[in-house]
């Protein structure tokens, strides 16, 4: 149990300073609040209005989504292997470029089909 207390210790540091930086930026932050500052902000593009009862999202969503989940999992997989490489060898620098050609393949089919274009 003593092993843990360094951990309990950080865990209640990272909530005291979570909890008291939203204390603090609503004591500490401006009050003035207006229409434009209220309105939702999209990287610069002006919002698309909602379709009455839902709608359907556009394939760049999903898209963009993919992108994120391949690479996510590729810096996964790759710092274990940066880590290890030298223990790993030649085995393991041929298995980790079939990886990094298998991940490869979705991203250029992603790119073609125009999921990275931001038009």
């Amino acid at each position: 149990m003593n092993s843990y207390v360094p951990v309990l210790g950080l865990i209640a540091i990272a909530a005291v300073f979570a909890v008291g930086s939203v204390a603090f930026s609503v004591v500490a932050g401006p009050k003035r609040f207006n229409r434009a500052r209220l309105d939702s902000y999209e990287c610069g593009i002006q919002p698309t209005p909602q379709p009455v009862g839902g709608g359907r999202f556009p394939v760049k969503y999903y898209l963009t989504a993919m992108t994120f989940i391949i690479f996510d999992i590729e810096i996964i997989f790759l710092y274990p292997w940066a880590v290890r490489f030298d223990y790993l060898g030649v085995w393991g620098f041929f298995t980790m470029l079939t990886f990094i050609f298998l991940i490869t393949v979705p991203f250029i089919y992603e790119w073609r089909r125009g999921g990275l274009d931001w038009d």
